[in-house]
């Protein structure tokens, strides 16, 4: 570590107390970009590196709103608004039980360099609320997007910050916050993405961040002349990512043999074909039930609960090729990525944000497996929110088949990025060098153009 990283990170840490996985979000983008800095040092000069990790606005507020018995309560909202050099802040909302501005600014963080990779003009940011959805009534959650709106909307806007679901928002929550947007500003525009086909929404955008890990996955296997036909495959998750990502996966002649939960975990070694998947679909998307009830419905299926003293994820322990960590930040540990690569796993391909601990990664880049990092891989959800955005401006809506066709594209371009720059800057087959350094520069170069206010 060179003396200009470590004092970096040493004002990092020192400026964002109790806030780790932002800290080990930026401690991996400032390693990766050190050589960018040695080779173009204008950035050092302009203090580009410290502007980018300093968010441009952090909003928080309170939504106070009423159950269906009539009792009030009181929520705590935020969004990050992290970079807006090439385009307006772009990124998801997340309502859960662990939302903080901590877990927020690692997002937000990652978020810009994921959108610049894409090629399309978008900002970095993030958003959401401690708000949980689980368990509530449609009338509750309808009243809580309705109050968390009103709010927030005289800070968004379609050329300022555009909104998206994230884990805990789904069509649901955004038609609620949309409706109320627009009863507020009196306009229709297109301020969230995710909508419904009926009212703005774009075809494939709630496959697409699972489509496009997938199509990540296929591109590095591909360097190798290989493809997912055959391939046996984990997937952790159940919820839009994973279901997707079998979905996609199925398409592509593989195997999946695990899906997840927070209770745990089943393993149907027969693979999950399009019938169990209609069944998963069902069970998580409409009865919002638990990932058990597969074992229950379908024979020789092994359910294996969660175990908060294990000091591993069993799922990560399972014989296969390719894994797709689908579920939510830092799933892998360093003993889970260990045992993925012992039992023959050598494609990982990140569907959730950052869901790989550093130590993992540091395992997976030494046995240089073929391991595609989150802000690349899982960027085919804000890709196609990209698209959306697009459609909206122009009042048009693309078919399914143009749509999958431009998310293929821009995976192949998010791969060729990160494979062709990790190449040039010393680290062959690194795609998390390849990707962060790929992103930042984008964006560096943009702020260089736009001036020391940008």
């Amino acid at each position: 570590m060179s003396t200009y990283e470590a004092d970096f990170m040493a004002q990092v840490e020192a400026k964002n107390p109790a806030q780790p996985k932002f800290i080990q979000a930026v401690r991996e983008v400032v390693h990766s970009v050190i050589p960018a800095l040695e080779k173009h040092p204008w950035y050092r000069k302009a203090k580009i590196l410290e502007r980018i990790v300093e968010p441009e606005r952090v909003i928080m507020f309170r939504v106070p709103w009423e159950d269906d018995k009539g009792e009030y309560h009181v929520q705590r909202g935020f969004r990050i608004e992290a970079n807006s050099a090439i385009g307006p802040y772009k990124g998801g909302l997340r309502f859960h039980p662990t939302v903080d501005l901590g877990t927020l600014k690692f997002l937000a963080f990652e978020q810009i360099f994921k959108n610049a990779l894409t090629t399309l003009p978008m900002g970095g940011g993030k958003g959401g609320s401690d708000f949980d959805p689980k368990g509530k009534s449609d009338a509750e959650v309808r009243r809580f997007c309705e109050a968390f709106m009103m709010e927030f909307f005289r800070h968004i806007g379609p050329n300022t910050d555009v909104l998206a679901g994230d884990i805990g928002v789904g069509g649901r929550e955004i038609g609620y916050m949309f409706g109320m947007y627009k009863k507020l500003k009196n306009e229709f525009t297109g301020v969230l993405t995710g909508k419904g086909i009926n009212w703005g929404g774009s075809l494939i955008r709630p496959e697409a961040t699972g489509y496009g890990a997938v199509y990540f996955a296929a591109e590095m296997l591909e360097t190798r002349g290989e493809s997912l036909e055959g391939k046996t495959c984990l997937v952790s998750g159940s919820g839009n990512v994973a279901q997707y990502t079998v979905e996609k996966l199925l398409d592509l002649g593989a195997k999946v043999i695990t899906l997840s939960d927070s209770s745990g975990f089943i393993l149907d070694e027969a693979g999950i074909d399009r019938k169990k998947l209609d069944f998963v679909m069902e069970l998580k998307n409409v009865k919002r039930g638990r990932i058990k009830e597969y074992a229950d419905k379908f024979k020789g299926v092994v359910y294996t609960p969660a175990d908060p003293k294990l000091d591993h994820n069993p799922l990560w322990d399972i014989k296969a090729d390719c894994a797709f960590p689908s579920a939510t930040e830092n799933e892998i540990n360093a003993k889970d990525a260990a045992n993925l690569v012992k039992n023959g796993v050598y494609v990982v391909s990140e569907g959730a944000n950052m869901p790989t601990v550093p130590e993992g990664v540091d395992i997976f880049l030494k046995e240089k497996i073929l391991y595609g990092p989150s802000k690349a891989a899982n960027a085919g959800g804000v890709a196609v929110s990209g698209f959306e955005m697009t459609q909206n401006s122009l009042r048009y809506a693309w078919t399914r088949e143009e749509v999958d066709a431009k998310l293929r594209d821009v995976m192949k371009a998010i791969h060729r990025q990160a494979h062709e720059t990790a190449a040039e800057y010393g680290t062959p087959g690194n795609y998390v060098n390849g990707a962060n350094i790929a992103g930042f520069l984008k964006v560096a170069d943009t702020m260089m153009d736009l001036g020391l206010y940008s």
